[in-house]
């Protein structure tokens, strides 16, 4: 086998947990409000109509009010609690799919990382945090400048998410969102 059928890439990834500062029903009442359901209903209508792009980018940006949307969630805390473990997690994948597109032209696999894996979740302490890898140290990963500069772009997306919940946001992902880093 020619050594070209495999292709290892180590990267480093800076995951954030931050403390939302509320009770864990509160933040994600707040996070399903602020990111809401992909309208799946809508998505079908398009792929029927066989609708131009520039109808699937007004679609999205209508659902996507501060630039993402859930494509799936999964109440894990439920599950874990039957095994007797404590606390709450909630698991989604958070994203847009015109933003995806703008990575995917160059490199179907981005998918790997998109959308978003987020949590809300207690820590050991019982502090309700909000934890995802940032996006940027994900997709500069695959050497492409186009994809890099959509992954910073994503960065800036997510500092203006935790602005609108109302988060700290961490001073090292808003100065690298801010200078493009």
């Amino acid at each position: 086998m020619s050594i070209e059928n495999f292709v290892a890439v180590p990267h480093e990834v800076v995951r954030w947990s931050i403390d939302t500062g509320t009770s864990f029903d509160d933040f994600r009442a707040r996070y399903e409000a602020a990111v809401p359901a992909l309208d799946l209903d809508r998505m079908a209508q398009l792929r029927a109509e066989r609708a131009s792009w520039d109808a699937v980018l007004a679609a999205a940006a209508d659902n996507a009010p501060h630039g993402f949307m859930r494509f799936w969630s999964t109440d894990v805390g439920e599950t874990m609690q039957l095994a007797g473990d404590p606390g709450f997690c909630v698991t989604y994948l958070m994203g847009n799919h015109t933003i995806a597109e703008r990575m995917y032209r160059h490199d179907p696999a981005v998918m790997l990382y998109a959308p978003l894996r987020t949590t809300i979740h207690q820590d050991a302490q019982g502090v309700t945090r909000f934890s995802l890898d940032q996006p940027s140290t994900r997709f500069a990963s695959f050497g492409v400048p186009d994809i890099a500069a959509v992954g910073l772009e994503l960065d800036r997306k997510v500092v203006h998410l935790l602005r609108v919940l109302d988060v700290p946001v961490p001073p090292a992902l808003s100065a690298g969102a801010a200078d493009g880093r």
